[in-house]
């Protein structure tokens, strides 16, 4: 094998790499650097958005030359190791242990390939370093940036209206769901006279199908510090806080250990880069309720107290954390704020649309070919993301619909797929922007099954303070289980959309005002699912178990495949005569269908 020599060998491990087994291929590139007497060699970085392709090993070559493994096995990290780090010495070795090369070729992607499908229509601003850099090295950061826009403003002593006023100018709205413009949020804070004031990262990410905050913070956290400190020093906060779920534990170590480098660099602490800014930022962990991402059951739950919400006004800008004026960002939101501060407002705001400036940062996921981290400009269509970055639906699925903004959400069909993604756009097909979960479903779908999941979720992570919220998605949902399970009443459709109604104008808080999102969605574009679920006990997805079942039909070719993969026993092993499935013992779990090759496996 021709070696080309490498001087940086980057592995992706965020936790989407983790996951798909980087660990191991670390080791084996790590134990090959070290025998070379380079143990430096191999660097940790965090997700570049493809998680669909971890673990990903980029090679940087002494000769300028990159080359980029994807989906990397063990075995092609030792031949990783042949071509580009092992030594003569002891390359015999690695020849026996990895033995062969050629499928090194499967593993090697080609980067233009992506730009021509994944990265086309992204534009990358809160994402421009995540997959670049170490997220535990300060002057990674640095390198590309980081920490430039925080020093230029307090070395010039810019006066922190100034700052509240660019951000104003670029248009940048909140990015964790309800989209009030940042600078008039900031504005507010500052305007308070009480003291002191405080500036909070939510980065309480609790939408099921979403990781755009946690692979952010564990990719670059020094850029969300700074989008943080610039937003304390704009509104004249001394002190500030990340709120982060215990259950990103890899989000919450990076973000430790950038604050501690922070403050090694001076850039944290007391008396500023000699500006006289005084600033303490403190990591509190969260235990994981979705109500909390509501920012005044967020404050309650930093003051240490049950993390419920409260009626507004006073707004936290007025009276949050410990009754002082709060001003509370999520993730994405602070990410910005650096960059618009380097490249200018007017490089921000020509991004996107009128109404919606920039860019907006979805995690992709569900029944789509690629999935991962993406970022695009505000007006970009759902069918545009879909198709030609996420690369449609697998073969042989028709696309139905995206689930988008989390359970707080709504399901979008695919005959709307040419709506833009904007906060006007979206909240007219009675979905939201959220946080940034985007969820592709296809034909093996059933809508009335999907809200009835979100449902769960919410209503099981209702706080249970307000009654709508409380007992009307309650009931919401035993209409839902009782459609699913065949045992749906006349009038149950009827009752469910009136339910939906009241629980969306009564409750107290966003979780509540949202819940029945994905409920009215799915009654306005698929209420023939709903139909069918209550009149004809059927599923047209073939979905909820206690409405189909399945049989083998004439072409089954008496193969055994099907018997010796049903769990119960509810397939006999006939040797080339046709099956059949004991519908007593099914469990409708799918493995029959699975295994068979010749489609004989039908649910009806």
């Amino acid at each position: 094998m021709k070696r080309f020599a490498a001087s940086r060998i980057s592995i992706g491990l965020s936790s989407c790499g983790v996951a798909s087994g980087g660990e191991p291929v670390r080791a084996i590139l790590d134990e090959a650097a070290r025998a070379a007497g380079d143990p430096g060699l191999v660097v940790a970085v965090g997700c570049n958005g493809m998680c669909h392709r971890e673990p990903i090993v980029e090679v940087e070559t002494r000769g300028g030359s990159r080359y980029h493994y994807v989906n990397v096995t063990p075995e092609a990290a030792g031949a990783i190791a042949l071509r580009h780090i092992a030594p003569h010495s002891f390359s015999s070795r690695w020849r026996r242990l990895f033995r062969d090369t050629k499928q090194l070729e499967a593993h090697l992607f080609d980067p233009a390939a992506a730009a021509s499908s994944w990265f086309a229509k992204q534009r990358r601003v809160v994402l421009e370093n995540c997959g670049l850099i170490d997220p535990n090295s300060i002057h990674d950061a640095i390198a590309r940036g980081g920490w430039q826009a925080f020093r230029e403003i307090l070395t010039n002593k810019v006066d922190p209206a100034e700052v509240i006023e660019r951000i104003a100018a670029s248009g940048l709205r909140g990015r964790g769901g309800a989209g009030f413009p940042t600078g008039r949020k900031w504005g507010l804070a500052r305007s308070q006279a009480a003291q002191p004031k405080y500036v909070v990262c939510n980065g309480d990410e609790g939408d099921p199908g979403a990781f755009m905050d946690r692979l952010v913070l564990e990719a670059d956290p020094h850029r969300v510090i700074e989008g943080l400190a610039l937003a304390a020093y704009a509104v004249g906060a001394p002190e500030g806080f990340f709120y982060i779920r215990a259950e990103y534990p890899l989000a919450v170590r990076n973000i430790r250990h950038a604050l501690a480098q922070a403050e090694r660099e001076g850039l944290l602490g007391n008396d500023i880069l000699g500006s006289g800014f005084n600033l303490r930022i403190e990591v509190r962990e969260g235990a994981g309720a979705f109500v909390c991402g509501e920012e005044t059951a967020l404050i309650r739950s930093l003051e240490g107290r049950r993390g419920t919400p409260r009626l507004r006004p006073p707004f936290p800008v007025e009276r949050g954390f410990r009754n002082r004026p709060t001003v509370i960002n999520n993730v994405e939101t602070l990410a910005c704020v650096p960059w618009i501060l380097r490249h200018g407002a007017s490089a921000f705001s020509a991004l996107g649309t009128t109404s919606s400036k920039g860019t907006k940062v979805f995690a992709l996921a569900g029944k789509v070919k690629r999935g991962g981290l993406i970022e695009v400009p505000m007006g970009l269509t759902i069918g545009e993301i879909v198709n030609e970055i996420g690369g449609g639906v697998p073969e042989g699925r028709t696309f139905k619909a995206v689930q988008i903004g989390g359970p707080s959400g709504g399901c979008i069909p695919a005959a709307l797929a040419d709506t833009p993604i904007d906060y006007d756009a979206l909240p007219a097909t009675g979905a939201i922007m959220g946080s940034g979960g985007l969820v592709v479903l296809d034909d093996r779908d059933c809508m009335v099954d999907i809200a009835r999941f979100f449902l769960q979720f919410t209503q099981a992570e209702s706080c249970g303070k307000c009654t709508f919220c409380r007992i009307g998605t309650k009931r919401m949902l035993e209409i839902l289980d009782r459609l699913c399970s065949g045992e749906g009443r006349p009038g149950d459709i009827e009752t469910l959309e009136s339910l939906a109604s009241a629980v969306a104008q009564a409750s107290l808080c966003g979780l509540g005002q949202t819940a029945p999102n994905p409920v009215l969605t799915t009654l306005r574009y698929f209420r023939d699912e709903y139909e069918a679920h209550l009149y004809e006990k059927r599923c047209p997805a073939g979905r909820c178990k206690r409405l189909i079942r399945y049989q083998i039909n004439a072409n089954c070719i008496g193969c055994t495949l099907c018997a010796k993969a049903c769990p119960v026993g509810a397939i006999q092993a006939a040797p080339y005569e046709r099956h059949v499935i004991d519908q007593s013992l099914c469990t409708r779990c799918d493995e029959c269908r699975r295994v068979c090759q010749d489609s004989a496996v039908e649910v009806v």
